[in-house]
């Protein structure tokens, strides 16, 4: 009976082993991820969403909350419309204005690229899990260089599409020396053929007024057309 147990136990770790076991290597897994990855940014040109940018300082009581309308243009550039401010105006002019001013200079040609790729961050394989029903490969990563706006964390990559499902981590420099550290989680969903933003909520560790909590809501995303035809494309190609 001891034998058939150690045995049944055996084998029930054996087949957790193998679950755990992508059906591809991880180089392999990259490499897809890599590949679609290239066009993605150029799908999301067109685009228009609406978002809600909720912010606080929990220490000082206060919050805030900016509804606009982000539109990305056909050559990258972020702009927003509409805007509606509802708080503290401690919060929009010291949490969620930095954030759109930081946002917009990330899109400046002299910019280095901050894409989550083998060129910029080094991937370990951790294992397969869920999200929203779909699987994912985990990898953890960590950046080349430690320079502003690359982060050290984990990458969710979608196990049909190769598409990004979720990036979590910590900045490894501050842009800011009023900064003490930035963690953040990123969600998307894919739709036609395309990775777009659910979610970015931020814990910022600030010197004088202790944390800033910064979540922004993507909703009603729309793809240009075309853009959607060619990742409906992409994705019947993989």
């Amino acid at each position: 009976m001891k034998g058939f147990l150690y045995i049944a136990i055996l084998v029930v770790l054996f087949c957790g082993a193998l679950a755990a076991e992508p059906a591809l290597h991880p180089e392999a897994i990259v490499e897809n991820y890599r590949s679609v990855s290239r066009d993605q940014q150029k799908l999301l040109n067109g685009a228009s969403m609406e978002v809600e940018i909720q912010a606080s300082l929990p220490k000082l009581q206060k919050r805030g909350r900016l509804h606009a309308l982000r539109r990305i243009s056909e050559l990258g550039r972020i702009t927003y419309d509409h805007l509606r401010f509802e708080g503290d105006g401690t919060i929009k002019n010291n949490v969620i204005s930095r954030y759109l001013t930081a946002e917009a200079q990330s899109q400046t040609e002299a910019t280095p690229s901050l894409d989550v790729t083998p060129e910029n961050y080094k991937f370990k394989y951790k294992g397969i899990d869920t999200q929203d029903g779909r699987d994912a490969h985990i990898f953890q990563v960590t950046p080349r260089k430690k320079r502003v706006g690359l982060f050290k964390g984990e990458i969710w990559i979608d196990a049909t599409t190769y598409l990004r499902l979720r990036e979590s981590g910590r900045f490894v420099k501050n842009p800011s020396i009023f900064l003490k550290s930035v963690d953040f989680l990123r969600r998307y969903e894919i739709r036609d053929g395309v990775a777009v933003p659910v979610e970015i909520h931020s814990i910022i560790d600030t010197r004088l007024v202790g944390k800033a909590e910064l979540t922004v809501e993507y909703r009603h995303v729309s793809l240009g057309e075309e853009n959607k035809r060619a990742g409906l494309v992409a994705a019947d190609g993989q």
